[in-house]
């Protein structure tokens, strides 16, 4: 799944142009292209006496690290090459040369990945000798790798060092003392679980593409698997499954304190929580909302845990990726005091492009209580109308040309296939099969009552263009008769129709720029209306609107999705839109 073409086939360039990009969209940020070091511009500090915060590690996790850099959050950046480790000589130049000199200590966090340590920790060391006050957190929050497993590496490093940075950040930004942030750092940690699940492995720019198969072979067809790592490390299970199965699987690998080797924190009912929803970067808004669902569901209706908020986001990617991470932050007392919980750190204003920008925190503690229960009140019955159609006349006029399109559906189809996306004789058909349904409890013989019935019947039922363009002409038509509607009663005549359907025409084309010409139902319905109006005959009207249908063979379109699928096929079919069109009104003058 994942993509083995890129726009960029040089990693290296890619990471340099995605770090010189912030300083585009974040015009407080500076970059140190050499040393791979993005940080922020000291005009745009506050107070530049505030502990500084740097992170890091290996490119292909963006937004993570560098676009985390920001008020509120990070003061640095050191960026690797995808998937590895920056080296300890350009942490030892961030933490040297790249931060304010006024700054009363430097707090580097880092994710518990061996060449991450060995590297920050290399650059720490060289940092203090040279006399700076530097502490360092390590993030594991994984818990895809149980203790046995894990042994003395511990736990991986995932998106839960987004929380992290953030807590940290917010401190440093309120001036509290590098010892507070460091250990508050540790408090989250220690209270942080993650886990990961994807589909697939990803792609890294630069590389062949039969190592891009050599990877996709790794996860067969149909498998999902949980605990992968951010550098496509194995996880710990391959599983075949649906998205319920998969959530109720990962939630009882960080939340079931009965399983010793993973059961890294005990989250209990009564505890207040933070749940990250992270994107791997490759699943698609619709299927992360989707994902934050069911998480969200299972963690009240299995655990009785109800998240106090829900970070939804790529936060810390791994490139293109069709995976998530789950991560739960148990909200532990921090014993700073007032303003510095860390749900209110959470909460805390970051000016960083990474960061989402969440709903407000008034917003989450207002209580919004569900409006009170009561019955909808009906739709306002339609006004009656004195313009009379008999009942069974109407049936027995309508029934066989939906019948007759109904049958056509395949014939419109196969030319939509030719010259659209060959969804038109479908919702043609759904459309006729839902008025059918609906003739038999048409008893009324005021127009107005029909048009009630029909109206919303197509409104529902059809969908796409030729849907809304039905539902449109036929509400103007309903408008345009009433518009004709006597003191007395008076039957629809065929003059009666034929005024109202060239009105409703030119109110359709206030919402359409089609004529006769363009290759759409146009072709169709204006030389009938025309006819109709001039002759007073259906039948002569309807062919009127068979010839105008044959004529859109070869007729290069000029609306309508049509126009850009290209191809000749078009000059073999006529326009399918108008073709429906004409076998109902057809059958309309079969019937009469």
């Amino acid at each position: 799944m994942s993509a083995a073409k890129h726009y960029l086939t040089d990693p290296i360039h890619a990471v340099l142009s995605n770090l010189n990009s912030l300083t585009f969209t974040n015009p407080s940020l500076l970059v140190d292209a050499q040393n791979k070091i993005v940080y922020r511009n000291p005009s745009s500090i506050s107070n530049l006496q505030n502990v500084s915060v740097v992170c890091g590690g290996g490119s292909g996790h963006e937004p993570g690290f560098a676009g985390f850099v920001g008020d509120g959050l990070l003061t640095a950046c050191v960026a690797g090459t995808i998937f590895a480790s920056p080296g300890a000589e350009q942490v030892r130049t961030c933490l040297q040369h790249r931060l304010p000199t006024e700054s009363k200590g430097i707090l580097v966090v880092a994710t518990n990945y061996t060449g991450d340590i060995l590297n920050f920790g290399m650059g720490v060391e060289k940092a203090r000798a040279l006399g700076k006050k530097v502490e360092m957190v390590v993030v594991g929050d994984d818990v895809g790798v149980g203790r046995e497993k894990g042994g003395k590496v511990g736990r991986r490093g995932l998106s839960g060092t987004a929380l992290v940075v953030k807590v940290v950040g917010a401190l440093a930004e309120q001036g509290v003392a590098l010892e507070d942030c460091a250990r508050v750092g540790y408090l989250v940690v220690n209270n942080l679980v993650s886990l990961g699940a994807s589909l697939s492995r990803v792609h890294v720019p630069g590389r062949g593409i039969e190592e891009a198969r050599e990877e996709e072979e790794r996860l067969g067809p149909g498998l999902v698997e949980i605990g992968m790592g951010i550098h496509n490390e194995p996880g710990c299970e391959k599983v075949k499954t649906d998205l319920p199965g998969l959530v109720k699987i990962m939630l009882g690998q960080m939340l079931n304190q009965s399983d010793k080797d993973r059961a890294y924190v005990n989250i209990e009912k009564t505890d207040e929580t933070i749940l990250l929803i992270n994107n791997f970067g490759g699943v698609s808004n619709l299927e992360l909302g989707a994902i934050t669902n069911e998480v969200v569901i299972q963690l009240k209706k299995s655990y009785g845990l109800k998240p106090r908020r829900i970070v939804q986001g790529t936060l810390f990617g791994s490139l293109d990726g069709p995976g998530f991470i789950v991560s739960i932050l148990r909200l532990a007392d921090t014993g700073l005091g007032p303003g510095k919980s860390l749900l209110e750190l959470i909460d805390a204003p970051a000016n960083a492009i990474g960061w989402p920008r969440c709903v407000s925190a008034e917003t989450w503690e207002n209580e919004h209580k569900p409006p009170p229960q009561r019955a909808e009140e009906a739709e306002q019955e339609t006004r009656p109308s004195n313009l009379k159609l008999d009942p069974t006349r109407l049936r027995k006029t309508l029934e066989p040309a939906l019948k007759k399109l109904i049958d056509a559906e395949a014939e419109v189809t196969k030319y939509d296939s030719v010259v659209g996306d060959g969804d038109c004789g479908i919702g043609l058909k759904r459309g006729a099969e839902a008025i059918l349904k609906v003739l038999p409890s048409i008893s009324s013989d005021d127009a107005m009552m029909v048009f009630a019935k029909v109206c919303p019947t197509v409104e529902n039922t059809m969908d796409g263009t030729s849907g809304a363009l039905y539902a449109i002409f036929l509400n103007s038509l309903a408008s345009n008769l009433r518009a004709q509607d006597t003191s007395s009663s008076t039957p629809v005549t065929n003059e009666i129709w034929a005024k109202s359907l060239a009105m409703s025409i030119g109110d359709l084309r206030k919402y359409t720029p089609a004529q006769p010409g363009d290759r759409t139902l146009m072709d169709a319905l204006v030389p009938f209306v025309e006819v109709l109006q001039k002759t007073g005959s259906t039948k002569e009207a309807a062919k009127a609107a068979k010839l105008g249908t044959d004529k859109t063979k070869g007729m290069k379109a000029s609306l309508g999705r049509s126009v850009y699928v290209g191809g000749t096929g078009f000059e073999e079919v006529p326009d399918p839109g108008a073709y429906g069109l004409s076998i109902f009104l057809s059958g309309i003058a079969d019937a009469l």
